[in-house]
């Protein structure tokens, strides 16, 4: 049945390019820092390596005269390298808060051969500022993701399993639950903390489970009930080992059909957040900022329309790798 599933998922080309462009887009925000720094990546000095990007050169190090770290995009300082070997800087010499002293023109610069996407408000490189803001918005909707399915499944498990009051009295609380308005409740939560990644992280968790508990309960309730659960019961088979090892795996195509959407609704939520202002923290790289930026900045449209073509790649991407894996494992269809 997975072999199927897997030939009908790779026969849908759709979303098999989009799982292969999404993988090269993870690869991207995982290497970041090595291909977006306005640190070099390796350099030769008076015969020796040195790899700034992974530790700390005092400017003495190069002929400086200082103890802080070297300013390595200070033109002395490179020509002094230069002299006795050579730099090598990232494909993008930017990092996400680099400010950029000598643009052409005035922030927000339009694109050029020095700034691909241009510049924002504070001249900062927004391709840099874009790929690290997609490098977030990933990690926190995995991991909101992971989390989420975890206490999902085991809610949703409970509920399917035992049914009866136990059933009725979580279902009513699951309603009451998934009715609360989350992003007022955020709003409000961040007048009592500066919200960071992990206080963000922590706090969606408490709302994102509801989503997948109404599947994985009606699945158990219609496997409850199945020959092989009740033969598993007769032979004496603990209620955890008939949860976890016999209907839990004939459940998980499902929840995987369904984790690129919930990815997708958690990067949406956290874009949501950043643009009203309540997400990450003043300067941190997201994709929010950069559209709260293009709304602000209405003569500089390449900051808009970078963050929307980026956000709907990206959106579109989950989408359609979520349609493959929900129509190869619908019985219906293969």
């Amino acid at each position: 049945m997975n072999n199927r599933a897997l030939a009908s998922f790779v026969a849908n080309k759709r979303a098999l390019y989009s799982l292969y462009c999404l993988l090269f887009l993870c690869v991207c925000c995982l290497f970041a820092p090595f291909l977006a720094n306005d640190k070099p990546l390796v350099l030769s000095y008076k015969g020796e390596l040195y790899f700034p990007i992974l530790k700390f050169y005092p400017e003495s190090t190069f002929g400086g005269e200082f103890e802080n770290e070297t300013p390595y995009k200070d033109e002395d300082i490179i020509k002094t390298i230069q002299k006795e070997g050579w730099i090598l800087f990232p494909p993008i010499p930017y990092s996400y808060d680099t400010i950029i002293f000598d643009v052409q023109s005035p922030s927000p610069a339009p694109p050029s051969l020095k700034n691909w996407l241009g510049t924002d408000d504070q001249s900062r490189d927004l391709l840099a500022r874009l790929l690290y803001g997609v490098a977030i918005s990933l990690a926190f909707g995995v991991l909101l993701t992971f989390f989420s399915t975890i206490i999902g499944v085991c809610m949703g498990a409970i509920m399917g399993y035992f049914g009866g009051k136990i059933d009725l009295f979580l279902q009513r609380f699951v309603e009451i639950y998934a009715s609360m308005p989350v992003l007022y409740l955020v709003i409000i939560f961040s007048s009592f903390v500066n919200p960071n990644f992990w206080w963000l992280l922590l706090f969606m968790l408490f709302f994102s489970w509801v989503e997948l508990v109404a599947l994985v309960r009606a699945e158990f309730l219609r496997a409850r009930n199945l020959d092989y659960v009740r033969a598993s019961k007769a032979l004496g088979a603990s209620t955890s080992r008939i949860i976890f090892y016999h209907i839990l795996p004939n459940t998980a195509p499902l929840i995987l059909s369904l984790l690129p959407f919930i990815l997708s609704h958690s990067i949406v939520l956290l874009t949501s957040l950043d643009f009203l202002g309540f997400g990450l923290p003043p300067g941190s790289p997201s994709l929010g900022e950069i559209l709260l930026q293009a709304k602000e900045n209405l003569h500089a449209p390449w900051i808009g329309i970078t963050a929307f073509i980026f956000i709907a790649f990206l959106l579109s991407l989950l989408v359609f790798v979520g349609e493959g894996l929900r129509d190869a494992f619908d019985p219906r269809l293969r």
